[in-house]
Formats: C-alpha cells, structure tokens, sequence
C-alpha cells in the first residue's frame, strides 16, 4: 500500500517548526541584559540580533530554489537540523565571538524553515483551505511575541540563559524524525541541469552588502564603509543578473520580475514590514521617553497587535474565499493606514491606553494584509516555482525591515541633533538616552526634560509620517495590480 503524507501531523510540525524559529527572536531579547553581564562585550551586542537577520535573509532565496530542484521534504529537514546545530552551539557558547558566530549558523538554518514551510503547506492544502492553514501558522508569530519575553525571563531567572538555546535541540530533533516519516514527496526527475553556483554566489553577496550597508547606515549614518558596501550591492547585482542570463537552471527565474502581480504584492510586503519596524522599535520609546512609562508598559502596548494579528488572519483566510485577494488586501491597508493616521495625529500628552486600541487596529490589518501577499505571491506563478516565489515574499519582508529600520533611524536623529542645541544641549550626546530609560530620565532637571521630550516627540511624528507614506504607496501598488484570475488572484 503506497504511503501518503499524514497532513495533519505535517501541519502540526510546520507549526511548531515556525514558532521555534519565531520566538527565537523574542525569547533573546529578555535574556540578553544577562548574557552581556556574563560574556561581556557589550559593544558587539547588537550583532547576535543582526547576524540571525543576516544569514537568515542570505540563504532564502537559495532554499527557495533548492525546494523547487530536489524537494521540499530534505531542504526542510536540512534547515531544522542546521538551526539545531546553531542551537546547541549557542547554549555551549562562552564569549560574546562565539555565541554571534552560532547565532549565524542559527540563522542559516532558519531562512530554509519559514519559506519551506509555507511552500509545504502551499503543497499540501488548495486554495480555499490554504487560506486558513496560513491564518494558523501567522497564529505562531503571534503567540510567541507575546510568550517569548515571558519564556526568557523564566527560562534565564530558574535554570540559566543557556536554556533559551538548549530547549530547540530535542523539538528540532522531534520535528526532524516527524517530517521523515509523516511527509511523503513524490520523487523528483533528475534534472540534469547543473546547480547555478554563480548566481547563488553573487546574489547572497549582493544581500549581505545590502543589509550589512543599511544596518551600518542605521548606526553611524553615512560612512565610507556604508559607501563601500552600496557600491558593492550594485556590482553583485549586475553580476548576479548576468548570471542569471546564462544559468541553465538560474536560482531565480529573471521572467519573475516581470510578472506585475509578483511584483508589485511583493512591493507591499516590503513596504509594510517597513513600517512594522517603525511600530516595533518606536512605540515602546513613544511610551517610555515621551510618556515616561515602565519598560514593560512600552512591552505591553505592542501586545494587541500581536494578538489581533492572530484574528486578521483567520479573517483573512474568510474573506479570501468570498472576495479577490485584491479587496482582501486593499481593506488591510485601509486598516493599517487608519492606525497610522491615529499614530500621526495623536498629541503629546495622550494617555497610554488609547495605544492598545491603535496597536489593536494595526494587528488586524497586518492579519489581513501579510496573508494576503504570502497567498498571492505563490498564486501568481507556475507550481513549479512556488518555492522560490515563496522564499521571495519572506526575503521581501526581512529586507523592508532592515532598510526601513535603518531610516527611521536616520530621520529620528537628524530630527534630534537638529533640535538639541535649540534647548541648550550641545555637548552631551548621550542626553537622549537617559531621557528614554525611566531608571535615569528622573535625573534630567524638569524643565529640560520636558523639552527634551517634545523632541522627541516631534522626531516619532515624523517616523510616523514617513511610515504612513510607505502605507499610502503599498496601498497605491494594490490599485495598480490587474486582476489575473476571477477568483483567487489580484
């Protein structure tokens, strides 16, 4: 009798699969206060973050490709038991090198883990079905941004940060033995056509330049070594385009971008994982430096989001059987522009409650809008390509993120250095940091602090701004798309 795939059990192990990699980014971030204290290196700390972003966003694309060539099935298995790797590693570190070093093998390992699984489901499940299956899985991020802070803090304060690490070693290994077994994929032809190393090659340098370069930009503006890595990004892109021309088997078909629909639904996830960072990283210094709540009251105004997030994607997958992904889509953004507009207009002295509601409002338009583009994205091409058209929509999201972050960035701190001497601070750089930690803000005389923080809040008004300029241009890009298919496609 011929086996089948047990679907049930496979999306069971795609959801567990997809929250181990997701709470790995919030579980660090409660436990790296402790880590620093022990390994030390505090000027290097924002590399174990950065480095699981990079190698994340540098291997997509190629697991994407690796899917389509020789299977899902041992791409996937092979992502879960490098991230493993990287795991036990990270909980056997003992400096701060060795620990970013396993961070980075973590991180190859989980770009293969989000973008197979969801080219798994894809596989598995039809439209209609697909739609609620991707609502559950988002339903992971959710819960562990919500649970990971929570988990760190337990985890680090009763049996040791090594934990934090050690604990995806024995579900990893589960998740492995499970997929094996329960995952049956017809076997592939052998497809003669050499592996497109050059391509592969010059296309995760021309990633690497890019994020490293943004990230750099965010920290230190412009520099000769942001400079030196644009210029990079442009000569691996034209190498990798020439690749491409020539590949028997190119690692991203170049026909892809030309496909509009592709294209632009791709854009808008770009653009709102953008502003999803401007939500993540400035709503918490809106409540703690303008309002001067508690670190965990900055915390738990992002939660609604969270949570709501879970709804709009259950939502999602309703609407997307009545209505085209294009309205589906176009509602999200009308949602997600509304909370942006609330953020916009909000004056300084607003009470932190009326954040819940527009974090709220927010969560339910990403629900709606990241499933939305994560369907049509695989809708849009040939079944043949759905792994690469998927790790593209992840790789879509990750860099909107890090150039996003890093300009936020740069607009809050030209705002900043602009306005300080206005106010009589000219050589004490460090002045807004201390307003942003409630531990040390009460050290400010009053009538600067309070000055202090109306720039801060004119700096948020304009991170705002640009975010809500970003939402308006996802919004336009989803007006601009055809409509392909009567029932399932923009």
């Amino acid at each position: 009798m011929k086996r089948e795939t047990n679907k049930k059990i496979v999306t069971i192990g795609i959801f567990i699969a997809t929250f181990m990699t997701a709470i790995e980014g919030t579980i660090v971030t409660t436990a790296m206060p402790t880590i620093v204290g022990l390994l030390h290196g505090m000027e290097i700390m924002n590399w174990v973050f950065s480095i699981y972003l990079l190698t994340n966003a540098m291997m997509t694309p190629i697991y994407g490709k690796l899917a389509d060539k020789v299977g899902r099935k041992p791409v996937f298995i092979a992502g879960i038991l490098m991230f493993v790797l990287g795991s036990a590693l990270c909980g056997f570190s003992n400096s701060m090198l060795t620990l970013i070093i396993s961070r980075a093998i973590q991180g190859i390992g989980a770009g293969a883990i989000m973008p197979v699984a969801l080219t798994i489901i894809a596989d598995m499940y039809d439209f209609e079905q697909r739609t609620k299956i991707l609502g559950l899985n988002n339903a992971a991020w959710g819960i562990s941004s919500v649970l990971g802070p929570l988990a760190g803090g337990f985890i680090v304060d009763t049996i040791g940060w090594h934990w934090i690490f050690f604990i995806n070693v024995p579900i990893g290994i589960g998740l492995i033995f499970l997929i094996q077994y329960f995952l049956v994929e017809e076997k592939r032809e052998k497809n003669a056509k050499k592996m497109d190393f050059v391509g592969s090659i010059s296309l995760m340098l021309t990633l690497v330049s890019l994020l490293l370069g943004f990230q750099i930009l965010g920290d230190n503006g412009v520099t000769i070594q942001v400079v030196i890595l644009l210029l990079l990004t442009i000569l691996f892109t034209a190498l990798f385009v020439f690749a491409e021309k020539r590949a028997e088997d190119p690692v991203i078909d170049l026909s892809l971008f030309r496909n509009t629909a592709f294209m632009l639904v791709n854009g808008v996830a770009f653009l709102i994982s953008g502003f999803l960072m401007g939500l993540d990283v400035y709503i918490p210094m809106w409540m703690q430096g303008v309002l001067g709540k508690s670190a965990a009251i900055g915390g738990l105004v992002m939660a609604p989001l969270s949570i709501i997030w879970i709804f709009g994607s259950f939502l999602s997958g309703r609407l997307l059987i009545r209505m085209t992904a294009k309205k589906v889509l176009a509602i999200g953004l009308l949602v997600i522009m509304f909370g942006a507009g609330a953020l916009l207009i909000l004056p300084i002295h607003s009470p932190f409650w009326l954040f819940f509601i527009i974090s709220g409002i927010l969560g339910l338009g990403y629900g709606l809008s990241i499933t939305t583009t994560t369907v049509e994205a695989q809708n849009s091409v040939p079944q043949n390509e759905m792994g690469v058209a998927t790790s593209f929509n992840t790789l879509s999201r990750t860099i909107g993120q890090t150039v996003m972050v890093s300009i936020f960035g740069i607009v809050m701190n030209v705002q900043i250095a602009r306005k300080l001497p206005s106010v009589g601070v000219i050589d004490d750089p460090d002045i807004m940091n201390k307003l942003i930690n409630p531990h040390t803000a009460s050290q400010i005389v009053p009538v600067l602090r309070e000055k202090l923080r109306e720039i801060l809040f004119n700096g948020l008004h304009l991170v705002y701004f640009v975010g809500l300029v970003l939402v308006i241009m996802a919004f336009v890009f989803t007006l601009l798309v055809g409509k392909k298919r009567e029932s399932d496609t923009l």
